[in-house]
């Protein structure tokens, strides 16, 4: 793998916790592999810091990129300048490019890379009843996501209840052809169910619902992409043939953060 020189574009992710950030493994090496000069870099940013630290980011002109991520995507969005269509609706962001005068420009990708993810792996959202876990800065943009892509109801289950039924009214007004509602972490009655929480980052997070109501013809992604969750081997012990990780997501949108980043080629 080739390491960035002096006019390379670096890019920063952003996390709290960091440890469980695998982007960059992945990442660097399809960036050479994509042509383009640029290197990706963890940086553990506490919530209460984020303003401040993205404040000072800016000032590293060769810095020229952001990625975010948990706790990150809402905060984020309230500093940029400007914001992509997926970031204006949602309200999140989790990729920004510097510009000109430390111009902050954000989109967010999660919604894309999640279906693309799902369709690749036979998980297929339209016309079908989906339940989501979670209504956080990935879990709004995969809300729209999946509205987007025809899912015909959609259950939004959150721990706080009144941001499921926010997140829910903001889907059904925006896309009036997916019946969204907010309601408990109960996958009866769904086909797919989404795990978009953060529940799972560590072997002893409690699970975001009971296993014990999944059944065999049910379909999982959970968006943890660090190791295998807890929910994801309960489902395997409860017969789900189709379990998948959050790792697929990160690099199905991996291509379209990195146009939107607009690094250069590698000289030749």
């Amino acid at each position: 793998m080739r390491y960035p020189s002096g006019k390379s574009h670096l890019w920063a992710i952003l996390a709290h916790p960091v440890a469980h950030v695998r982007a960059p493994e992945f990442m660097n090496p399809w960036i050479e592999r994509e042509g383009s000069d640029a290197f990706l870099v963890p940086f553990h940013v506490l919530p209460e810091d984020l303003e401040a630290v993205a404040g000072e980011l800016v000032r590293v002109r060769n810095l020229k990129g952001l990625i975010v991520t948990i706790p990150h995507k809402a905060a984020m969005a309230r500093f940029c300048h400007e914001l992509g269509p997926n970031g204006r609706r949602t309200g999140t962001v989790n990729t920004v490019r510097i510009e000109e005068g430390g111009r902050l420009v954000g989109e967010m990708f999660d919604g894309l890379g999640l279906v693309a993810a799902c369709r690749a792996h036979g998980i297929e959202p339209r016309g079908r009843a989906v339940l989501l876990l979670g209504a956080g800065g990935a879990g709004r943009a995969i809300a729209f996501a999946l509205a987007e892509a025809g899912a015909a109801r959609l259950t939004i289950a959150n721990r706080t209840p009144e941001k499921a039924s926010s997140l829910a009214r903001e889907v059904r007004d925006a896309l009036p052809g997916c019946a969204a509602t907010a309601g408990p972490a109960d996958a009866i009655g769904h086909e797919i169910v989404i795990q978009a929480t953060s529940l799972g980052l560590k072997p002893e997070d409690a699970l975001p619902m009971d296993p014990a109501i999944l059944s065999s013809d049910m379909q999982l992604f959970d968006i943890i992409a660090v190791r295998d969750t807890g929910l994801m081997q309960a489902a395997r012990e409860r017969g789900l043939i189709t379990v998948v990780g959050g790792r697929p997501m990160i690099e199905h949108q991996a291509k379209a953060q990195i146009e939107f980043l607009a690094p250069p080629p590698i000289p030749g």
